[in-house]
C-alpha cells in the first residue's frame, strides 16, 4: 500500500521522488533556524519579522519533506504534508 506521500507523486502531481541529500538538508535546517532566530528580534519591523518567520517555517518544512526523499512542485505543499513528514496534526 503506497504512503500518502507516494500518492502525491507522479506526472502533474504535487511531489516527485528524489533522493534525500544530507548537505541540502543541513543547509535548509541552518537557514530555517537562522531565520527563526532573526524573526524574534524586536527592533525589526513587524513585516520583516513575519517574512522571516514564514520563510523559516517554509525552510524547516521543506527540510522535513526532503528528509523523506521528495521534492515539491509547489511552495505550499510543504505545509500541507506536515502530518506525513513530521506527524503533526491539525491541533498543531
Amino acid at each position: 500500500m503506497p504512503s500518502p506521500l507516494e500518492n502525491l507523486c507522479g506526472p502533474g502531481k504535487d511531489l516527485r521522488a528524489e533522493a534525500a541529500d544530507a548537505a541540502e538538508f543541513a543547509g535548509l535546517l541552518r537557514s530555517g533556524l537562522a531565520r527563526l532566530a532573526d524573526a524574534s528580534k524586536a527592533p525589526l519591523s513587524l513585516e520583516s519579522r513575519f517574512d522571516l518567520g514564514y520563510n523559516a517555517s517554509h525552510a524547516l518544512s521543506l527540510a522535513a519533506l526532503r528528509w523523506h526523499g521528495y521534492r515539491p512542485a509547489n511552495r505550499y505543499i510543504v505545509f500541507q504534508v506536515l502530518p506525513h513528514t513530521l506527524g503533526l496534526g491539525p491541533e498543531v
